[in-house]
């Protein structure tokens, strides 16, 4: 464990972060003024660093070294460019940790989700590239090439943005919670389909009256796309696919919607019978993910299908049409090495698909694989600039382009993920679902609906996550969302 002790809070999440990121191999707890008791014995025993924080500046105690070193930072607007407090102090502990590791990250001490929403910005300012390169190093010490990236997609999402409706429109998110069984990685609402069979047509049911309450309050406004997440929405047999997508269908006016996507996910859930369903149901866009083409390490994440499944279901989907399809791939996965990416991506480009979506391995809490790490240790899952580069070259080749990226807590390498797509088949609702500025209802367990104001405030809406919860208590589901969303038509 890796304890940081600190006098003040809402700074825990950034300290948090810039530390993960320089010791992944690390369990960082951050106490704070506000942690209890019992923890703040538990923790202390493990303390690594502990930051005072005044009004000019901060003072930070370290033990990193065999003896006690003491780092100063003074709080100097001008010599910070003006910028924010917090933003200079978390400058200051990313060199300081830089100096103690001797490393560098390749984000620097930008520790948001969303760097894109930082070059947009500055190209709607009227920025050019050199001034935003030059912005990403003063302010975060970022590599060239990582903002580099983000000016281009940034700039590439504003295109794609522009035909969307913002104030009169809204996309619509459907979840489907169940999985074949459930990957050491997730963190995702997901139960596992088996356990919950006989209760499935009753979820349809409570599904279908959240559509159609969503229908009647939406209905003077404009649909703009429509994502059917999970889980793996193909757990579904084809019959109930059709029940729900057809009443889909009856609810809302697709004569708008830009995209209709369904993450048909995992390929031992494919079959051609429920392909055909979302085909007649005028799906335009699909996943069939295999997150890697080593059988060995679909093995040991808990993916229950064979890499020649994953093809044969590509291929399947392709044959009936299908002409906008996704896969996903995680770099960082346990036990691979470059030579396992660059043999994955050779694979992925034997199918070409339309759309290639680059995951950077995330440790989540609350997944399996955060006590396999316990068990098994960091040291055998790495993400590296080249296993990121041999992807990126590879969707190049494919004529695939960068079009979305996002970062996550505890990601792999502290790199990204990046969604690549020729163009014509970008993914709409990745976009949005990233950079919030547009409302997105979602309806389904664990689902989160985000209304989003003209003037940029944001409200969210939760849906229960566990199953049964949420069969129970749909009425309270319902009228969540009759409160989030009473007068926005």
């Amino acid at each position: 464990m890796f304890t940081v002790k600190i006098d003040r809070v809402n700074f825990e999440y950034d300290v948090n972060s810039i530390v993960k990121a320089f010791f992944p191999e690390e369990s960082v707890k951050v106490i704070t003024p506000e942690t209890g008791q019992e923890k703040r014995d538990s923790w202390e025993k493990d303390l690594k660093l502990e930051i005072l924080f005044r009004e000019d500046g901060a003072r930070v105690n370290s033990w990193l070294e065999p003896d006690m070193q003491i780092w100063d930072w003074t709080y100097d607007k001008a010599a910070e460019e003006g910028d924010t407090y917090k933003n200079g102090f978390k400058r200051f502990l990313y060199r300081s940790l830089s100096d103690v590791t001797g490393k560098e990250l390749p984000w620097g001490a930008l520790t948001g989700i969303r760097p894109t929403k930082l070059s947009y910005g500055l190209l709607e300012e009227g920025k050019s590239d050199e001034e935003i390169l030059d912005f990403y190093r003063r302010r975060y010490f970022a590599s060239p090439e990582k903002a580099q990236l983000s000016i281009d997609i940034a700039r590439r999402e504003r295109e794609i943005l522009s035909k969307i409706h913002y104030e009169g429109g809204y996309s619509l998110y459907i979840g489907i919670p169940f999985c074949p069984t459930t990957c050491l990685y997730c963190s995702f609402t997901s139960f596992a389909i088996g356990v919950y069979r006989k209760r499935v047509e009753e979820y349809i049911d409570c599904l279908i009256r959240e559509l159609e309450f969503v229908s009647n309050q939406c209905r003077h406004k404009i649909l703009d796309s429509v994502y059917i997440g999970g889980g793996t929405p193909t757990t579904l047999e084809p019959e109930q696919l059709d029940r729900l997508l057809g009443s889909l269908r009856g609810f809302f006016d697709f004569s708008t919607a830009q995209e209709f996507t369904v993450e048909a996910g995992r390929a031992d859930s494919i079959t051609e019978d429920k392909l055909k369903v979302l085909q007649r149901h005028g799906v335009t866009r699909i996943s069939i993910n295999p997150q890697t083409m080593k059988q060995e390490t679909l093995d040991l994440i808990g993916r229950r299908h064979t890499v020649e499944q994953v093809e044969q279901a590509f291929y399947m989907a392709r044959g009936l049409g299908f002409d906008n399809i996704n896969m996903d791939i995680i770099l960082g996965l346990p036990g691979e090495n470059a030579e396992d990416v660059r043999h994955t991506i050779e694979r992925i480009e034997a199918l070409s698909p339309d759309s290639l979506t680059v995951h950077s391995l995330a440790v989540k809490r609350a997944s399996r694989l955060s006590q396999w790490i316990q068990e098994n240790g960091v040291s055998s899952m790495n993400n590296t600039d080249e296993t990121m580069e041999i992807a990126a070259a590879g969707a190049a080749r494919m004529g695939l382009l960068p079009y979305y990226l996002y970062r996550q807590k505890n990601m792999s390498g502290n790199f990204e993920n990046v969604g690549y797509a020729r163009p014509g088949k970008f993914g709409l609702y990745n976009i949005l679902i990233i950079e919030e500025v547009q409302s997105i209802i979602a309806c389904g367990a664990g689902s989160i609906s985000k209304r989003v104001y003209p003037d940029g405030r944001i409200e969210r809406s939760e849906n229960i996550k566990e199953v049964a919860l949420y069969l129970e208590k749909i009425d309270e589901m319902i009228e969540r969302k009759r409160r989030l969303l009473t007068d926005a038509e």
